[in-house]
């Protein structure tokens, strides 16, 4: 056998698979697009109570990724994606039975307008068709992103990272099962049982069998996807959030909400990685928020002003790098500003448009900054971590977009979903 066949049978094996499970997904949703709203409320609640019910088994299979996890060195934010603990389970499920009761999108339409003919034209939601989604760590995303896909009438093809294969293969499993209780074609969701990378790069260009491919992960994902992919990307990119602290700040309000910003975990999108003070507080409230932020463990970094103002022996330099960064971990950049067009300059330059928030009690100042941050979500007096389409009553999120067409910030159910137009008349002709 020559080098260059021995080379290219991975390509073709993966090529093979993947033509394979597009053929079965695209099969699926068009049975799907026709699926009642009871039928597919009826899955997501069958996967719930499977969840339940197998739940130590999920956490046995989860603790061999754990296990692989830990032996290969990865870093405490990525072991919390990864884990499936009781709180986690708990929460899929009650995610599924959210989403279940919420109103089914497709097939609802506009409110359609009377032309001069009285031809009557409107727009209906419709399924995108087939979504194929590459995630990376967290296995929850397998249950909130078939959950998503087929409430909205979505065939979905879900490729998980390595590091979480065991943990998705067993929830595949019971998704597969939910499916086959309420009478849903078995390849509506198919977990890909491998793997290998070369199924990524034969998933991003399958036009004849994906409609879209949604990635989450990090800036390399998105990188490599971005470069290769010839199916449209719905991406989602790092989280570089900030949160400004305004010279019209409450400061016990700001204190609380930066530090919730940082600390309620470290390893989401949504986790604050900047800090912004207007330097006419910045005496009053930095040396509080460090010393609460550092005695939680959390590692400071800061611009010349905000070294001099805490102490230059406990907090690090900052340089572009670090304003720059998606750290998701204990560490924090924090940099005295002269004011909020300071502020908006800073995150224009550095952000993600991702999440952004100001404390602030003057109305001007919110109104300023929520209209000119560019980012898909924008707070007041909210803590960054806050973006989670569960927390913004979606039921789940697909992931959050940063995107500028289509869908933007966390894409839920309408998210998923098109819509075409359709025209009714009564014989009207054309003249």
């Amino acid at each position: 056998m020559t080098q260059t066949s021995v080379a290219s049978s991975p390509q073709k094996a993966a090529q093979q698979t993947i033509t394979q499970i597009g053929k079965q997904a695209r099969s699926a949703s068009r049975l799907l697009m026709t699926a009642s709203d009871a039928d597919k409320s009826a899955a997501l609640l069958a996967i719930a109570d499977l969840l339940e019910k197998n739940a130590q088994q999920l956490k046995e299979e989860n603790a061999k990724d754990l296990a692989a996890a830990k032996e290969n060195g990865l870093g405490a934010a990525l072991v919390d994606r990864l884990t499936l603990s009781d709180r986690v389970i708990a929460n899929m499920a009650t995610g599924l039975r959210q989403i279940a009761a919420m109103p089914d999108p497709v097939g609802s339409q506009t409110a359609s307008t009377i032309r001069p003919n009285g031809m009557r034209v409107g727009q209906m939601r419709v399924p995108l068709g087939v979504i194929g989604i590459i995630y990376e760590s967290r296995p929850n995303v397998t249950i909130d992103a078939a959950a998503l896909c087929l409430k909205s009438g979505n065939a979905v093809v879900l490729r998980g990272g390595s590091e979480a294969y065991h943990s998705n293969q067993a929830l595949g499993a019971i998704i597969k099962q939910g499916l086959d209780q309420a009478g849903l074609p078995a390849h509506a969701a198919q977990v890909i049982d491998t793997t290998d990378r070369a199924v990524v790069g034969q998933l991003v260009t399958q036009t004849d069998y994906i409609d879209v491919i949604i990635p989450r992960g990090g800036r390399g994902l998105i990188e490599r996807l971005s470069a290769e992919a010839t199916v449209p990307l719905l991406k989602h990119l790092d989280g570089n959030c900030h949160l400004y602290i305004d010279v019209a700040a409450d400061l016990d309000k700001a204190h609380d909400v930066a530090v919730n910003a940082k600390t309620y975990r470290y390893g989401i999108c949504g986790t604050m990685e900047t800090l912004l003070v207007h330097q006419d507080i910045a005496a009053n409230i930095l040396p509080r928020l460090a010393k609460t932020l550092q005695e939680k463990g959390v590692t400071l970094k800061g611009c010349e002003k905000t070294r001099a103002l805490l102490n230059d022996a406990t907090v690090e330099a900052a340089t572009d790098v670090d304003w720059a960064t998606e750290y998701l971990d204990a560490i924090l950049a924090i940099r005295i500003v002269n004011d909020i067009d300071q502020a908006i300059e800073h995150i224009t330059q550095w952000g993600s448009g991702h999440t952004e928030s100001i404390v602030t009690e003057n109305l001007e100042a919110a109104t300023q900054f929520q209209r000119e941050v560019d980012s898909s979500s924008v707070y007041v007096n909210l803590p960054t971590c806050f973006a989670d389409g569960f927390e913004y009553g979606l039921g789940a999120e697909i992931g959050i977009s940063t995107n500028r067409l289509h869908a933007r910030g966390p894409v839920g159910l309408e998210g998923l979903t098109t819509l075409k137009w359709v025209l009714t008349g009564n014989g009207q002709l054309r003249g």
